[in-house]
């Protein structure tokens, strides 16, 4: 009995903070616009080229532990 009340609500919740982040994000009912980088193809091409025309080279991989900001490198056991 009282699981179908926790799932009730549990959706019930999910659908009003769904409704919610799409009328404060998708319609601005705060006001304000979309920036320009996300909506300009040329800008996405200029830094998607820029990122390609970067050297890569080949080394050991490294996971970065964002909390300390410190990278490890992954040793094979």
């Amino acid at each position: 009995m009282a699981t179908k009340y926790i799932i009730g609500t549990l959706v019930g919740s999910f659908g009003i903070a769904y409704v919610c982040d799409t009328t404060v994000s998708d319609k601005k009912i705060f006001g304000g616009t979309v920036c320009k980088i996300a909506t300009d193809k040329e800008w996405f091409q200029a830094t998607d080229a820029k990122f390609q025309a970067w050297p890569r080279t080949a080394g050991p991989p490294v996971i970065m532990n964002p909390i300390s900001r410190q990278n490890f490198i992954v040793k094979n056991p």
